[in-house]
């Protein structure tokens, strides 16, 4: 095999050893425009799991980097004059110039042909006459931009601006430092790679990594958009001179920058028949945001998996089949992370209020890597003190905190999300609902909700829905209503409202999710006569006056009903499409009447319906929202206007927003995620003090007691976990050993409120060693 690398950085650099290594008889080329001592920044961290992967792979490598490292377990966070300090962590950095160093000088070790000071020739041009091209030339890879047609990248550019300096002594733990200025909010991201004059690199000195960053109108009102490196190390010192102890910084071809998101469709190909293949490695490939240390992490794993993937599979196009497959979910993962960390920073200033130890909290819990739960096994101390600052009882998790809406004490946070079920007749509730609802009430959530409960016949999404028009629905809801209370007392127990819109008169979601009724169909209504899915659904009629009115009196008299049926809590459905949020979005009200345009007219109907249905409910049970906060779709709903959302309907006296996103367009694109929705509820609470409900891909306990005592939200719900387990907070509770007042037993269910014993899986222990003889 011939291999040609293009890019001298980490990646590329290990990728050639190993791949070198694994085979002598390969012949590999690094080309590298720079001198071999020439690179930007300062240090890098490696993670536990990278370094075991090295140790494996090459363990000369990980010996001469084991020398270098320098090691600490604390992060501190600085936040208006007090210093938070979280141990346990575990981090390993060096200085990026010895890193190279190692790696270079293994290179030539095993053989590999260094050229530096050597522009390399084109990728194509060296696919003709090598079997694989690495291109390793970093986020600017000029061999992505060569073949972008085939790599179809995706680059995104963000909010802030940011300098990579050093300072002359290392700091003792991983420093977040936030500073309040006449310009704005900045951040300090500060961490140590030498300590002695061996391991600094050419400054031959203990030194420190400070990344500064700042959002982009704050770098221009400092003027520190013209200043040159010189006067920004200056400044900076200037600024975060706490920290620094009155040290200065220096730079290393330091500059500004905004950092771009680098995502590719494809890592590799082959661009002629019969020659080799390109294939992308580390930020030519893709980037993560540095406030999660993974970009040289990355690109060395990448490394690992290439030189891997090479040597197990048949050939070379299989190879790189094969780490396509293997690093790109590894990657999504990590950037889906970084994407969190990233947007956190960014609005940083948003989070300032917090109190100090749940501030520090809130950051470290920032990307969703780190929870509630590790961060308690890595500093149990650290976590009981957010806790007690919280008020959270001692042996409590935060999710078996009680929480007061309106009149309403819900004695934990977990919400049972509203799930349609589409198994009604004629809008009657059934058997089923008496035991879906049952049974979760019975499973220990604070509060459970009803799926969206339809107020007319025409109102409904499907045949399937239920609804709270009538007498006998109503008796429905009650019967379900009084088996809570009389086998599930302290449950609360709520009922979402709502009317389809054009997206109803569909069939049952398994039978085809948003498609029209093959027979059967009734007349859908909206703001405006725009079908959901041009050419598939129907084109609604354009509500009138009349019509508004008519169904904002459906709204009211559902509620009335419901009142008397006996539920605790109202919600009103505003979100997802339906014919609220039709209104709301700017795709899909084009109205040009008073009820149309800019946000205030949009709001105009949903607040009226709201008002009616806040007038017919009693003033001493509360009634919340639930809204998409985005339309992941370009034109549509933004994040600012779902705040302006919230907002308003508080004014009006919703006393929570349910804050969910999307299913307002058919063309969305939404970016999926573990709790990918909550940002869009931290943002309302934080912005408006407003109590959200966060909702979306939140799937464990650990996520519920990260998300409340990070004070990103008030009360979370989950649906498909409870889908999945009726009983999912009664086993969150017995897997805490949690027995408190926020996650009671049913008596007849209390004999299996331990989890059962399973299987033994460890053997007996060696008691004495014997030597044979």
């Amino acid at each position: 095999m011939r291999a040609a690398v293009i890019g001298g950085g980490p990646g590329g650099l290990y990728a050639a050893a190993l791949l070198k290594r694994l085979d002598p008889a390969r012949t590999v080329t690094v080309y590298e425009r720079n001198a071999p001592d020439s690179t930007y920044g300062f240090g890098v961290v490696l993670s536990d799991e990278t370094l075991g992967g090295i140790e494996h792979a090459d363990p000369v490598v990980y010996a001469a980097l084991q020398r270098e490292f320098v090691r600490w377990d604390d992060i501190d966070i600085v936040h208006r004059g007090t210093v938070q300090r979280s141990g346990g962590h575990g981090f390993a950095a060096l200085g990026r110039r010895r890193l190279l160093a190692v790696l270079q000088q293994r290179c030539r070790d095993l053989g590999v042909d260094l050229r530096f000071r050597t522009e390399a020739p084109p990728a194509a041009e060296l696919a003709r006459g090598h079997d694989l091209v690495v291109g390793a030339d970093g986020v600017n890879s000029a061999t992505r931009e060569a073949h972008a047609g085939v790599f179809r990248p995706r680059i995104a550019e963000h909010r802030c601006r940011y300098v990579w300096l050093s300072a002359p002594f290392a700091f003792d733990a991983f420093r977040f430092e936030i500073v309040e200025t006449d310009a704005g909010v900045m951040q300090l991201h500060g961490y140590p790679y030498a300590i002695s004059a061996a391991s600094a690199g050419s400054s031959g000195e203990a030194a420190s990594t400070v990344i500064v960053e700042m959002r982009e109108e704050v770098w221009r009102r400092a003027g520190l958009d013209a200043c040159g490196e010189e006067e920004t190390a200056k400044r900076c010192a200037a600024y975060f001179a706490d920290a620094l102890g009155g040290r200065p910084l220096t730079g290393n071809r330091s500059q500004w920058t905004a950092f771009r998101t680098v995502v590719n469709d494809r890592w590799w190909h082959r661009p002629s028949p019969g020659g080799g293949a390109v294939v992308l490695l580390g930020d030519a490939a893709h980037t993560a945001h540095f406030s999660v240390g993974s970009g040289t992490k990355l690109a060395v794993e990448d490394a690992l998996a290439l030189a891997a993937c090479v040597g197990e599979q048949p050939d070379v196009p299989a190879a790189l089949a094969a780490y396509e497959a293997e690093r790109k979910p590894v990657v999504a993962s990590t950037q889906r992370a970084a994407h969190a960390s990233r947007e956190w920073f960014e609005d940083l200033a948003r989070h300032l209020g917090r109190p100090p130890r749940q501030f520090a909290f809130d950051l470290l819990t920032r990307s969703r890597r780190i929870t509630h739960d590790n961060l308690r096994l890595r500093d149990p101390g650290f976590v009981a003190a957010v806790e007690r600052e919280a008020g959270v009882p001692e042996g409590t998790p935060p999710m078996f905190t009680p929480y007061t809406l309106g009149g309403l004490t819900l004695r934990n946070r977990v919400v049972c999300s509203p799930m349609d079920m589409y198994v009604a007749e004629d809008g009657l509730p059934g058997d089923f609902h008496l035991v879906h609802l049952g049974a979760r009430a019975l499973g220990g959530a604070g509060l459970v909700m009803t799926e969206m409960v339809c107020v007319s016949p025409s109102g409904r999404i499907t045949p399937g829905c239920t609804g709270l028009w009538s007498d006998e629905q109503e008796a429905g809801w009650r019967r379900v209503v009084d088996f809570v209370r009389g086998h599930a007392p302290g449950a609360a127990l709520g009922i979402q409202l709502g009317h389809s819109g054009r997206k109803g008169s569909t069939k049952l979601m398994w039978e085809g999710i948003d498609e029209p009724l093959p027979e059967g169909n009734w007349p859908v209504v909206a703001p405006s006569p725009l079908p959901y899915r041009a050419g598939l659904n129907q084109t609604p009629r354009a509500l009138d006056r009349a019509g508004m009115d008519a169904i904002r009196e459906e709204f009211a008299a559902a509620a009335r009903r419901a009142a008397r049926a006996g539920f605790d809590l109202l919600e009103l459905h505003c979100a997802h499409g339906y014919l609220l949020s039709g209104f709301l979005s700017p795709l899909t009200n084009r109205r040009t009447d008073a009820y149309g345009g800019d946000l205030d007219a949009r709001l105009r109907y949903p607040l009226e319906v709201f008002d009616a249905v806040r007038a017919a409910w009693p003033a001493d049970r509360p009634v919340t929202v639930r809204i998409s906060a985005t339309d992941w779709a370009e034109g549509g709903t933004t994040a600012a206007d779902a705040v302006a959302v919230a907002r308003a309907f508080a004014a009006h006296g919703a006393a929570a927003i349910d804050v969910s996103t999307g299913q307002v367009v058919a063309d969305e694109q939404p970016a999926f995620g573990r709790s990918y929705q909550t940002p869009y509820a931290d943002r309302i609470r934080a912005e408006t003090g407003i109590p959200v409900i966060a909702v979306g891909a939140i799937s464990s306990w650990d996520d519920v007691n990260s998300l409340i005592l990070a004070g990103r939200a008030d009360l979370c719900a989950l649906g498909r976990p409870h889908l999945y387990d009726p009983h999912w907070t009664l086993h969150a509770a017995a897997e805490q050993g949690y027995t408190g007042p926020g996650a009671p037993w049913p008596a007849p269910y209390r004999a299996g409120s331990r989890r059962p014993p399973t299987g033994r899986t460890d053997g007996p222990k060696p008691r004495l060693t014997l030597d044979g003889g």
